[in-house]
């Protein structure tokens, strides 16, 4: 076993391994899949605390193994690559912005608390929605966050959801919900379109009518799909008294209805689209807004920036219904959540501000004129829709052959293809950074393999 050299604690070792329960350091790393595991009793790894510039050259060869690719990635699954004016990464960089945190010390965080109160409008207006809060972590988070609302108005324990929605956020929502005993039903969708069955969601909320806390959608859902009964879907929610959420890609609201629209109860989404890098995956942006009902805000987790006047009948901006809050009263708060996504919050706000109404407009249609160009092209040469319901900026695509060797090829090509759903299917985005030039280089890529 290694020991830092300046640091012996052969004695100390033991002693910690015995107070938690464990034998030996290998069984802290039982968790470890035995195949990616060091097997030579640790010996490859280095002999010594490596120093700063020795550990700069062992990273960096590592990342040399890296594929760099010649275009953005045309992957899937609900995180795209976008365009970001600078002026957005600039200002976020602003000593003044550059925290996770809503501030404690209101009367002298003015220029902080108004940006994010300019944030909460930007959002109200663009999902035409009343009330939304100063941010959550992302949209898996935020819909969570939604179910638990539900279940402390309602008290019921029954989760519909589209069997069409993002996987990722459904693992979330499981994980969030299962200490307190909530169950998600999945209500299939039809196999032809792409969208949630209506027949098969009757069935299942009649079948569920009396346990039904909330009916969650997507809109598009996880296969790129636009929903196009979800009047019909929420409409059939509340006459069972369900909570209904709508998780809605915030691009698009510009130009296809936004979930104020649909009267939904709840709308969650992440802030990705609109003004934040890939990230890794992350840092992201939980978005929830919900419509003018006292009900609903008393239970809205997180922070809320709200604009009143102060002593002298000057405008002043101040966090509100803070009861509802962990610091405040931990027993009943209605989320644990503190540290939040302020400063992607203030990027969100500061890429609308720059793009307004008519540049999201634009910049809509312009991915929806690059996608359906791709798709046209890819059609001609043997590549099909997975489903006939339209599509935004994502969309499953059949190949009709093993996409595993597809991919591997394009790969060869400096290629990132998109994300693969089965066998045959991928799920591909295509957005504003994805060129023309890039397109085709794309399409003719996946003709070789096609042949």
């Amino acid at each position: 076993m290694y020991h830092h050299p300046w640091l012996p604690n052969l004695s100390h070792l033991d002693e910690m391994l015995k107070e938690i329960g464990v034998k030996d350091v290998d069984e802290l790393f039982k968790d470890v899949p035995q195949e990616i595991r060091i097997k030579d009793g640790y010996r490859s790894l280095p002999q010594r605390a490596m120093s700063e510039f020795e550990i700069l050259n062992e990273l960096s060869a590592s990342f040399r193994k890296n594929l760099n690719l010649k275009y953005p990635p045309f992957l899937g699954g609900g995180i795209c690559p976008h365009y970001i004016p600078y002026a957005v990464k600039m200002i976020m960089s602003r000593s003044e912005f550059y925290t996770s945190y809503t501030p404690y010390q209101q009367e002298i965080s003015q220029g902080l608390l108004q940006a994010l109160f300019e944030y909460q409008s930007l959002i109200a207006e663009l999902f035409e929605l009343e009330v939304v809060n100063a941010s959550l972590y992302d949209w898996g988070s935020a819909l969570a966050e939604a179910v638990l609302m539900s279940h402390r108005i309602n008290g019921k324990k029954v989760v519909l959801v589209p069997s069409s929605m993002n996987p990722f956020r459904k693992e979330v929502l499981r994980t969030w919900i299962y200490g307190k005993g909530l169950k998600i039903v999945e209500v299939p969708i039809n196999n032809e379109s792409g969208e949630t069955s209506l027949e098969e969601y009757k069935n299942i909320l009649n079948k569920h009518k009396d346990e039904v806390t909330a009916v969650y959608m997507e809109q598009p859902n996880f296969y790129g799909v636009v929903e196009t009964q979800l009047d019909e879907i929420f409409t059939e929610a509340k006459k069972y008294k369900a909570i209904t959420i709508l998780g809605m890609n915030p691009l698009f609201s510009a130009v296809i209805k936004p979930p104020g629209e649909y009267g939904v109860d709840i709308a969650v989404s992440d802030g990705q689209e609109i003004g934040l890098a890939l990230n890794y995956g992350g840092p992201l942006l939980g978005i929830i807004a919900t419509r003018w009902d006292s009900t609903l805000i008393k239970q809205l987790p997180g922070r809320i920036v709200g604009l009143t006047k102060d002593v002298e009948e000057n405008r002043a901006y101040t966090l509100i219904l803070q009861y509802r809050e962990q610091f405040s009263r931990r027993e009943k708060a209605t989320s644990n959540i503190t540290t939040n996504e302020t400063l992607m919050a203030i990027g969100v706000a500061v890429y609308l501000s720059l793009l307004g109404k008519n540049g999201l407009i634009t910049l809509a249609e312009e991915i929806l004129r690059r996608s359906h160009y791709a798709v046209r092209e890819l059609e001609k040469i043997g590549v099909r829709k997975a489903f006939s319901g339209e599509f935004l900026e994502e969309v499953a695509l059949e190949f009709g052959k093993d996409y595993t060797e597809i991919h591997k090829h394009l790969l060869t090509k400096g290629i990132h293809g998109g994300l693969q759903l089965d066998k045959t299917k991928a799920l591909y985005c295509f957005s504003e950074v994805h060129t023309k030039h890039a397109i085709d280089e794309l399409i003719d890529s996946i003709r070789e393999v096609m042949k």
